[in-house]
């Protein structure tokens, strides 16, 4: 009898274990490791990681605080700016440029003292998303309210044209090869144009995703990652313009990052979660994990060296009150 029970029991527990395993196979292993408190209130946009010099740089309002990823703090500042967006780097020419929405202008700053060096007004209206393309070496800013892109010489710092997109433009990839990739978030579609001949080439819908806003991009397998409003991340094949997948994402979306080295796609939702997404093929993608943070950090910078998550917005302090800060979400 004893037998024939410890028989049941180890059968039970074996069917228990294979039930079980799968879902602790699926865990990430990200979670939030710890905060950067800045300080202050209201407006934020976009943060970008520097991974030659391991800083942190972070819109608000009217400046842009560098936080030093090392010792997790604020070691400098970039201020006069006017509703600030985004930030880009050309690393081989020592410079960093900066989207002020309200002035229709970027900021021109030397990548090692942090001084601005010059102001170019873009041919747009409300500049927001920036990006630098090493392939033509010209820095796009995405106006949101003229419809177009204006390409500047990153080497002279003067206009080198505007491209005409088909709606509201908001985040931008570049494949290195001379090619750009934009969401068109009031059409749901991605519009890939030459960034030497400032030419539309192709319109994709992206459906079933909608109002499409984070954008990343995956070289090696030709797949761009969009987010959209509907609680869809469309995963879309660069070279033939189709749509190979729509995976689950949380609500309130505004920005992706994809890992290569790890094959993880995050999304970061302002209702307060991290969707963790694994890429098992190129046309395969699964949710793995959803991290709860706080609601609000919708914008997020991947650091590739540490894979670090990083999350901006407002955010509990260590007297318990909410200020402007950087949570952090890491790897285990």
């Amino acid at each position: 009898m004893k037998r024939i029970f410890n028989l049941v029991l180890s059968t039970v527990l074996l069917l228990l274990f294979f039930l079980i395993a799968p879902s602790f196979a699926q865990t990430s292993g990200y979670k939030v490791s710890g905060s950067i408190e800045i300080g202050g209130e209201s407006r934020w946009d976009y943060c970008i990681v520097d991974t030659l010099n391991h800083r942190l740089f972070v819109s608000h309002s009217d400046r842009i605080h560098i936080v030093d990823l090392i010792t997790k703090k604020v070691t400098g500042e970039i201020t006069g700016l006017n509703g600030v967006h985004g930030i880009a780097f050309a690393y081989d020419l020592n410079k960093g440029y900066i989207s002020n929405g309200r002035s229709d202008s970027v900021t021109v700053f030397d990548m090692k003292t942090l001084k601005v060096t010059g102001n170019i007004h873009v041919t747009g209206k409300n500049p927001d998303a920036i990006i630098y393309d090493p392939a033509s070496q010209r820095i796009f800013t995405f106006n949101g309210r003229s419809s177009n892109a204006t390409a500047i010489d990153a080497g002279t710092d003067t206009i080198a044209g505007t491209v005409k997109l088909d709606g509201k433009p908001e985040f931008s990839a570049p494949d290195l090869k001379g090619n750009m990739y934009v969401n068109i978030e009031d059409k749901s579609l991605i519009e890939k144009f030459d960034s030497k001949q400032l030419k539309v080439l192709n319109k994709w819908p992206i459906a079933p995703c909608e109002e499409p806003s984070g954008l990343a991009i995956d070289i090696k397998n030709n797949r761009i990652f969009a987010v959209g409003s509907n609680k869809k991340m469309a995963v879309l094949d660069f070279a033939t313009g189709k749509v190979v997948a729509t995976v689950p994402i949380g609500n309130r979306p505004d920005a992706c990052a994809f890992d290569p080295v790890t094959g993880l796609v995050f999304s970061s939702n302002g209702e307060g979660s991290l969707t963790v997404i694994k890429q098992v093929s190129s046309d395969s993608y699964k949710v793995i994990d959803t991290i709860p943070t706080m609601k609000g950090l919708r914008t997020l910078s991947l650091d590739p060296s540490t894979h670090n998550i990083y999350l901006i917005g407002m955010i509990e302090g260590k007297d318990k009150k909410m200020s402007f800060g950087v949570m952090i979400v890491s790897k285990f």
